[in-house]
């Protein structure tokens, strides 16, 4: 009986580090509507806060594993998903007569299906890269190297998600021979970003082990992504 009750038994960090990667990928969604520029690259202000969604993949996947990890990654996909589709029917209800902020809130919530739909796709399959590259490296490393596992599947991981967005949110809309240094840059700048908290990071992930018992390893995993078992 002890032991089923903590086979279930709910993690409070996995809980938090859940909540706050849907906070994270909701929240990058509004950041996206401002463009900012850091000396001669431009960027969206998205930038400010969704490297830490990868982030959270990386300590989630290192504590707990993949099987874990996919988890999150469709939650954190239907939470996103809700959070546009409720901001579109709020954009398409008529405004009062007394209100005059409509082009300020279609500019934040009137995602055009098209952005959304690459948006989507890119961070899935982004995700699912980031998670796949770490908990093979984990593997493969015997659970040693955390740093370069953590920096790589962020390096693939962006790159997938760029590679996939980009193109498909506008493509036609910017010259498509600027389409790679726009990629390059937008992974040099998120991983950057990832090297530069690493230490963080991996103080996070050592609290967390210690204090959750946990530190899996992929053997017998399944890495299909609809598959929503742990195993």
């Amino acid at each position: 009986m002890q032991e089923n009750k903590d086979q279930q038994r709910i993690s409070v960090l996995f809980m938090f580090y859940g909540i706050l990667f849907c906070v994270c990928l909701i929240t990058a969604n509004v950041l996206e509507t401002k463009q900012i520029s850091f000396g001669p690259a431009n960027m969206t202000a998205g930038l400010i806060v969704f490297p830490i969604s990868y982030i959270i993949n990386d300590v989630v996947c290192e504590v707990w594993g993949y099987g874990r990890t996919r988890l999150l990654i469709w939650i954190g996909f239907t939470m996103n998903f809700l959070f546009v589709i409720f901001g579109a029917i709020a954009d398409w209800i008529p405004g009062a007569p007394y209100w005059h902020g409509e082009e300020g809130f279609h500019q934040i919530f009137g995602l055009a299906p098209r952005i959304a739909g690459a948006s989507f796709l890119a961070f899935v399959c982004g995700s699912f890269m980031n998670a796949y590259i770490m908990s093979r490296m984990k593997l493969s490393s015997a659970g040693k190297n955390f740093s370069a596992r953590a920096v790589l599947s962020t390096v693939f991981g962006e790159l997938t998600d760029s590679i996939i967005f980009f193109p498909l949110a506008l493509g036609g809309v910017i010259p498509w021979e600027e389409m790679p240094s726009l990629v390059i840059t937008q992974v040099t700048i998120k991983t950057v970003y990832e090297i530069i908290v690493l230490p963080v990071t991996i103080r996070v992930v050592k609290y967390t082990k210690a204090h959750d018992h946990e530190d899996v390893f992929d053997y017998d995993v399944t890495y299909n992504i609809f598959k929503f078992k742990e195993k």
